[in-house]
């Protein structure tokens, strides 16, 4: 079965990650493998006929197989992210194609050399599926994570990511805030520079694949100061954005 073919999921667990994000997983009756940062489309058709479609990244790693996880953060007056926080329930069915994309994908190989992944909001779905292939693959190829977030209450997947820092030093975990610090916050709390972004470079032991997702503004700016004044060459370097937001 192509991956452009739609297929109908069985919702098999809701999870809440934070009070405006909730992760879906969906059994698919036709899975395939996907690779870490791809995509897939979901199509809701209402009674009437009218339909609305929305792209979602792939939270779950390659390795969990027969199904499909989306995290999805509830836009505000957001037809398709509301339906699916108002509606949707356990048992449900939802339609969806792919996996779609393959530039922002990253393979966990052997091969694997030092990995900079850099997430605004709920930017952090992609990278969080390249996190735990890396991990499910006993990788342990140097790794930084540079997560920004409004508040603390908005980080999604904090206390596994916190986990996965903790159990493994070739991954670090650095997160900045720019509207609301966690009590006794020592870290960094401002939106992403050219200081910052030169502190979590200098982590790693030589220049990284890249990878940054976020709202556009962070992903546009982070790309250029990379590529730019830190000198990354712009083929280590990829992006995916979504629309405004104050991250």
């Amino acid at each position: 079965m192509s991956g452009l073919a739609w297929q109908l999921g069985t919702v098999v667990a809701i999870t809440p990650e934070t009070p405006r994000a909730k992760t879906f997983t969906l059994r698919l009756p036709h899975w395939q493998q996907h690779r870490a940062g791809q995509h897939y489309t979901l199509r809701l058709t209402a009674p009437d006929g009218y339909q609305a479609q929305r792209s979602y990244s792939i939270a779950s790693p390659p390795e969990q197989t027969g199904e499909v996880a989306f995290t999805v953060e509830l836009i505000d007056e957001g037809e398709v992210s509301g339906y699916l926080f108002e509606g949707v329930q356990l048992g449900d069915q939802l339609e969806v194609r792919g996996p779609i994309g393959g530039y922002f994908a990253w393979d966990a190989t052997p091969q694997a050399g030092p990995l900079l992944l850099v997430a605004g909001g709920s930017g952090i779905v992609p990278l969080m599926c390249m996190l735990r292939h890396r991990q499910r693959s006993g990788l342990r190829n140097p790794t930084v994570l540079l997560y920004s977030s409004r508040t603390p209450e908005e980080v999604i997947y904090q206390q596994e990511l916190t986990a996965m820092a903790q159990a493994d030093p070739s991954f670090s975990l650095q997160q900045t805030f720019t509207r609301q610090l966690p009590a006794g916050w020592a870290g960094y709390q401002r939106r992403l520079d050219e200081a910052m972004l030169g502190e979590v470079l200098g982590l790693l032991p030589a220049a990284p694949q890249c990878f940054i997702c976020g709202p556009t503004g962070l992903v546009e700016s982070a790309a250029s100061t990379l590529a730019g004044p830190l000198g990354l060459p712009a083929s280590a370097i990829h992006t995916e954005r979504f629309g405004p937001s104050g991250t």
